[in-house]
């Protein structure tokens, strides 16, 4: 009973989100004349497989065994299930009939419904693999959390924004040096690159394409904003005067202390 309660609510779940997944992904692509429904990263991503169906399917099989371990180990799921797996997958998905992005990957009807479909495989895989684990081997949780969780953040905080830097590098010199630029604070601020880095390319995309238009250039405000603003809230410039040895000023912390929640 357990099992079917399992299955039924998996694959009801598991297809309303793949398809709000997939079918937002797809939407992104079509701003600012329609609205999308997915993360900044996503589209990203997205971009940097290339349209290669091979690509796509590697980069969620990736961050699929980092979901599969969170799932055995903590009985939880990641974003990566809809920032990554699904999206990905979708695309591989299509890709591999039609080469041509503009009728697979930008489309939300196919996205959608591939995607509702890889929602439901995934969900329910995750599910009912991380109910039997609990039942069947609880050794197999230790596993999961001491070995596979720690291998799939390497993945995460280096692998990722080594290749995503390689890739700014490779897009141009505009986008190398911001890319460069951007993934090191976000490295400092943030603990992770990629973020940066993918700011980073579409900058330096962005001027290559368009020169330092006004649409550019809020681009870019925006983005040292986003900087600031993160490093301001994660107490990054306390820290930093303070690994320097600098005594932090009185009026910074009483800054801080308005901003806290205690």
């Amino acid at each position: 009973m357990d099992l079917f309660l399992i299955l039924t609510k998996s694959v009801i779940i598991g297809g309303l989100l793949g398809f709000a997944a997939g079918a937002g992904a797809a939407r992104m692509y079509h701003a600012p004349t329609s609205q999308g429904l997915g993360a900044f990263r996503t589209m990203g991503e997205l971009n940097a497989a290339e349209g290669d169906a091979a690509s796509h399917f590697s980069f969620g099989l990736g961050f699929f065994f980092n979901s599969w371990a969170s799932a055995l180990g903590a009985g939880a799921f990641t974003q990566d299930v809809t920032h990554r797996i699904i999206p990905n997958w979708a695309a591989a998905v299509l890709l591999a009939k039609n080469k041509n992005v503009e009728e697979t990957l930008h489309d939300p009807k196919k996205m959608g419904i591939v995607g509702g479909i890889i929602g439901m495989l995934v969900v329910t895989f995750l599910n009912v693999s991380a109910g039997a684990a609990m039942h069947v081997s609880p050794a197999l949780q230790v596993t999961a959390t001491a070995v596979l969780v720690p291998a799939a953040t390497t993945l995460i905080n280096v692998v990722m924004p080594v290749l995503f830097w390689l890739a700014a590098l490779d897009a141009g010199k505009r986008s190398g040096f911001w890319g460069t630029l951007f993934g090191g604070v976000a490295q400092m601020i943030m603990g992770n690159a990629v973020p940066g880095v993918v700011l980073g390319i579409l900058i330096g995309k962005g001027v290559d394409d368009q020169g330092w238009t006004k649409i550019t250039k809020v681009i870019l405000v925006a983005a040292i904003l986003l900087f600031v603003f993160s490093g301001f809230f994660r107490g990054f410039d306390m820290n930093l005067l303070e690994s320097f040895k600098v005594e932090v000023p009185t009026w910074l912390e009483n800054l801080h202390n308005v901003f806290t929640v205690k």
